[in-house]
């Protein structure tokens, strides 16, 4: 549902200027999503959406230049895509099928943890980068207890 009310919202926002959340929400409706301001505000953000300068003067949301804001969520990805995890030191290596690091990569650095610096996505590894060894040992824990692998 989440997937399919983001998609509504881009489809939207590609084919006309809306200024407002209320008249978002309004055509949302007409596309058959019931929406509350605080989900609605979420998907903004989900989606990043940003409110731009019109040539009239006034404002309103653009999807995010680089292109589609649809990104699946970490928690959607792990367990199809997280094959294996091995860390040394603040270094962890997430294996993945054949092209499924990129996804991977983006979805762990859209969640923002505290613990990760950074991460280098190749074709089917992602590398993290942690701010410390303990650090490093709770995001592996996270993913596979998120992903459904063993201890």
């Amino acid at each position: 549902m989440k997937t399919q009310r983001h998609a509504a919202i881009l489809k939207i926002v590609r084919r006309e200027r809306v200024a407002s959340q209320e008249r978002l929400r309004e055509l949302l409706a007409a596309e058959g999503f019931d929406v509350t301001q605080a989900t609605l505000s979420r998907d903004i953000r989900d989606l990043g959406l940003a409110k731009v300068a019109a040539p009239d003067g006034g404002s309103h949301y653009s999807p995010p230049p680089e292109g589609p804001g649809i990104r699946p969520h970490l928690g959607q990805l792990l367990p199809s895509m997280l094959v294996s995890v091995d860390g040394v030191g603040p270094l962890l290596v997430l294996k993945t099928p054949a092209g499924g690091a990129q996804a991977l990569g983006l979805a762990l650095d859209a969640e923002g943890w505290r613990e990760v610096i950074g991460t280098i996505a190749g074709d089917d590894a992602v590398l993290v980068i942690a701010r410390s060894e303990r650090a490093r040992r709770a995001v592996q824990e996270r993913l596979k207890e998120a992903a459904g692998l063993p201890a």
